[in-house]
């Protein structure tokens, strides 16, 4: 039995269909049954749970081989934080995992450091620093920045005038990889006991600024109009207001900060030379087949 928390993610929901399509049974952990619908109707065993509460992680690793750490806490409702779920909630499920003597797979970040200037990028170290130090056999896959993520970003902010918003100067080369080949690694990861022990790094094939994407979201939505921008300096201000009182909010203003001027570069040719079998999806293809997937629901 394979669990995944953050099943119903972004990045989870496409494990466990690549789980489920490969045959070992998969159960799902989620803070919510109703986002669970779809995957209980499958077949899936849904558990209900939260990282944030260790009675309730007893029931989801019972019978379990492999544990996939796909929640993240960068946002949510509540006291959903990096802090709660990235580092405390995945320090928990580790423990859990290790008292059922499962594998565990960890979902973190390309850049995780206990001196980053991003929350999200510190927390994510605690948790991998947590798992080596646990005697749990462990994989651990770092990814860039997800492409569909931004894209959907981009078309949000894009509001009345049709253009989308930029935060910062959006001139530096950012690294965004497809989703699915995220996917397709984790799963690599859950299946193959050579890679226990391993940080895996996974990127797209090329950096693009935030202006290009924001030009390639508008050629593929038939749009015209350059993005608009948001200065750094207005960031700035609104980082120690609003996003003082809206820590949520506060988070996404300084992140959009940090990708504004940190080198978010990848160098996929370690990662093409160990797995040359995973697929590669251009930037250019993943806009494409995400917007083509938006209007066939």
């Amino acid at each position: 039995m394979i669990l995944v928390a953050g099943g119903t993610g972004r990045l989870g929901s496409l494990v466990v269909h690549r789980l489920v399509d490969a045959g070992p049974p998969v159960r799902v952990l989620t803070r919510d049954a109703s986002r669970a619908k779809q995957l209980a109707a499958l077949g899936i065993d849904v558990v209900v749970g939260d990282l944030r509460r260790p009675d309730s992680l007893a029931p989801a690793v019972d019978g379990v081989t492999v544990v996939v750490c796909a929640a993240h806490g960068f946002v949510g409702t509540g006291r959903v934080s990096p802090t709660s779920v990235d580092r405390d909630g995945n320090a928990r499920l580790v423990d859990a995992a290790r008292g059922v003597g499962a594998d565990v797979v960890l979902m973190s970040v390309v850049g995780a450091a206990a001196d980053s200037p991003m929350e999200l990028f510190r927390m994510k170290d605690a948790a991998e620093q947590h798992l080596r130090g646990s005697g749990v056999a462990f994989t651990i896959v770092r990814a860039t920045a997800f492409c569909e993520l931004w894209v959907e970003i981009l078309d949000r902010t894009s509001g009345r005038s049709g253009r989308p918003l930029v935060f910062g100067r959006g001139e530096n080369p950012i690294n965004f990889v497809c989703v699915r080949d995220v996917a397709a690694l984790v799963e690599r990861a859950v299946t193959d006991t050579t890679m226990r022990g391993a940080t895996v790094e996974i990127g797209g094939p090329a950096d693009i600024t935030l202006n290009d994407l924001a030009v390639a979201v508008q050629g593929i939505r038939g749009r015209a109009g350059e993005p608009r921008h948001i200065p750094r300096s207005v960031l700035g201000v609104l980082a120690n207001t609003v996003g003082r009182a809206n820590p949520q909010v506060g988070r996404q203003i300084r992140s959009a900060l940090f990708m504004d001027r940190a080198d978010l570069r990848f160098d996929a040719s370690a990662l093409r030379r160990d797995y040359p079998d995973l697929p590669a999806t251009s930037t250019e293809i993943c806009l494409t087949d995400h917007v083509g997937a938006d209007a066939m629901t």
